[in-house]
């Protein structure tokens, strides 16, 4: 009974900071500022997947942010949930005004925080799904500034993956690769919002591109609702879709519009179709993955 009582207490008032243990803190002073004390940036891992949408993080995975989300994450620590969602949550509004989507009065529909699963035996072992609950709490951070948003987790894992601790880029992307797919019923949904896929950190970038490729194949695909006739998701800047088919080089139709626009520009309607933009945000990335050229952050 005394274990259970301290239990409970410390969801409430936890023992220590999450990040550094200092008594009495859920995050202290100090390892808040770590976490969410400076604007989110954009970071792109090396090597670079192949369909990894633009990618803004909070932070640099190290130190005091590493101690805070593996205790949120391993430690089952839920009350980190409050002040890493804030952190998530700047990352997707970064991450949105870099590619310059439409505002919230200009009919888009709502922005769609889709959070990356984790594997099935992973939440039974941790009794929660970390992503998920950090993008529940992005969500009412969000709307507290006025954004309209809603999560809809809708991706699910297809096939079981091996741990991808100990794992190389390669490997993971390997692992992962056609791992997850949109549950049914969700595909018509991602088409009427401005997805921002979410998790708790990025190291390679497998997860967030395999994530990307599912909700592309939902929006292309007949549950999406999409026809064949146009691309129906697109990563301005990064890569065209059309009919399934990666369309690169200067001899590809709609190359010219690319070089047209910068980076990350939302098209809200184009001749051949709908027209997407998907971004990315993370609370925490690898500290190499902020190293990038100066124009590609913000």
């Amino acid at each position: 009974m005394r274990d259970w009582w301290r239990d409970l207490t410390d969801l409430v008032l936890p023992a220590e900071c999450g990040g550094c243990g200092r008594p009495r803190a859920v995050l202290c002073a100090a390892c808040r500022t770590a976490v969410s004390g400076t604007a989110p940036r954009r970071v792109r891992p090396a090597p670079e997947p192949a369909g990894l949408p633009p990618v803004h993080a909070a932070a640099r995975y190290a130190d005091e942010v590493r101690a805070a989300l593996l205790a949120h994450k391993e430690r089952g620590a839920l009350a980190l949930s409050g002040p890493l969602g804030e952190a998530l949550a700047g990352s997707a509004l970064a991450g949105l005004r870099a590619a310059r989507a439409p505002g919230p009065d200009e009919g888009e529909g709502p922005v769609l925080l889709v959070p990356v699963p984790s594997a099935r035996r992973a939440v039974r072992a941790r009794g929660h799904d970390p992503a998920r609950r950090l993008a529940y709490a992005a969500a009412g951070e969000l709307r507290r500034t006025g954004v309209p948003v809603r999560v809809l987790p809708a991706l699910r894992q297809r096939r079981a993956v091996a741990d991808q601790s100990g794992l190389g880029a390669r490997q993971r992307l390997a692992n992962l690769a056609g791992a997850l797919t949109v549950a049914p019923g969700c595909g018509r949904l991602l088409r009427h919002g401005r997805v921002v896929l979410v998790d708790d950190l990025m190291t390679t970038g497998a997860s967030l591109a395999e994530a990307a490729r599912a909700v592309r194949a939902a929006r292309t695909g007949p549950e999406g609702g999409s026809s064949n006739s146009g691309p129906a998701s697109v990563y301005l800047g990064e890569t065209w879709e059309r009919r399934g088919e990666r369309r690169k080089g200067p001899d590809r139709q709609g190359a010219g519009r690319r070089s047209r626009r910068p980076p990350g520009t939302a098209v809200t309607g184009d001749a051949d179709g709908i027209v997407d933009v998907v971004c990315a945000a993370v609370v925490a990335a690898s500290p190499d993955a902020f190293d990038i050229a100066p124009e590609l952050t913000g």
